[in-house]
């Protein structure tokens, strides 16, 4: 059971992909329309099956009143770190929404600990997901998106087998990663690439 919706265009936002050791960090950040009836099943995306999640994303985009995606890539969380990059991904989401809908939420609502540096209020909200309808929105989103890219990187190498993974440290990701070393998406600043690639 969700907390009761807060007072005022309240955007919420969750990322998926911080775990894996190849591709992109993805954010999502979601406004719901207040003066419309729950969208029905919405829970976190962890506790969804990946059908569930494809039903509900197509659900949270006709009925949101807004919603945006952004990401930081591979190569930008070797850059900065995947904290900072999983920071910008999100900023990068809430700067989307604003841009694309004209709109400035009242309040920020982050699932986890730790906050970017927005335009507007944020707050950090532990296990976000499991209380905030807006948040686990977001969560389904992020997780909907990143995954759909995985499977397209499957196609492009289809060696790794992304699109069962999804980049996930799996021991048929590593056996793989340990036959044929890293692909460009992958984070060499993981310490499991970055061993594979120092040899």
């Amino acid at each position: 059971m969700f907390l009761p919706q807060p007072e005022g265009l309240v955007c919420g936002v969750d990322e998926a992909g911080r775990g894996p050791l190849a591709g992109p960090v993805v954010a999502a950040a979601v406004v719901l329309d207040a003066s419309r009836p729950p969208i029905v099943g919405i829970d976190d995306s962890k506790k969804l099956s990946a059908q569930q999640r494809t039903l509900l994303a197509e659900e949270i985009r006709r009925r949101a009143l807004a919603w945006a995606v952004g990401q930081a890539s591979a190569a930008e969380i070797d850059q900065v770190n995947i904290l900072q990059a999983t920071l910008l991904a999100m900023q990068r989401a809430v700067s989307a929404l604003a841009d694309q809908y004209r709109l400035h939420p009242v309040r920020v609502l982050i699932d986890g600990n730790r906050c970017p540096v927005l335009a507007y209020p944020v707050e950090a909200v532990i296990g976000g997901d499991g209380k905030l309808a807006c948040i686990a929105a977001a969560s389904i989103l992020a997780k909907t998106v990143r995954d759909r890219q995985m499977c397209e990187l499957h196609a492009a190498f289809p060696i790794y087998g992304f699109a069962r993974h999804k980049g996930y440290p799996t021991a048929q990701h590593l056996a793989a990663l340990r036959a044929h070393g890293p692909s460009p998406e992958h984070r060499r600043s993981f310490a499991p690439v970055a061993r594979l690639s120092a040899r």
